[in-house]
């Protein structure tokens, strides 16, 4: 019992973790891909966008934006979906068990260095959010986007 349970858990996470893709997304919502114009399901399918696509086109062909922002251009309304992206950036650190020296001491430390306990030399891994593409809803439509170029 505890080792299906454990693997239940395991194929849960791991299909979780799975990136979604256009197929994946069109093969869960075949109406709303079916609605779409004969061009924009080609590049729907692509993972590809153009002026004048619908928001459910959108949705099928990049996925859920991580932000969406509202807003007016003259007088009218305009939504903004982003997607976001991250990047590893790695450094290498080293600290040991005593720390401050003059000067960096606090409360009843005062000038004197403070202790903390630990020593460690070893990388760090930490993982930068950008804003990877936006797409530029005007009426409901595509009026522009922009992606990165990877």
């Amino acid at each position: 019992m505890k080792l299906t349970l454990a693997a239940a858990l395991s194929v849960l996470v791991f299909a979780s973790c799975a990136p979604s893709t256009p197929a994946a997304r069109i093969a869960a919502r075949p109406s709303m891909f079916e609605r779409l114009p004969e061009k924009q399901k080609q590049l729907v399918e692509r993972g590809q966008i153009d002026k004048g696509m619908s928001t459910d086109a959108v949705y099928l062909a990049w996925g859920s934006p991580s932000r969406e922002y509202e807003g007016s251009e003259n007088g009218n309304s305009t939504l903004r979906w982003d997607y976001a992206g991250s990047t590893p950036v790695y450094t290498n650190s080293f600290y040991g068990g005593w720390g401050g020296g003059y000067g960096y001491g606090y409360g009843r430390y005062g000038r004197y260095g403070y202790p903390y306990s630990g020593y460690g030399i070893g990388s760090e891994i930490t993982y930068v959010p950008y804003r990877r593409a936006s797409v530029l809803f005007k009426g409901g439509r595509v009026s522009s986007w922009e992606r990165s170029r990877e």
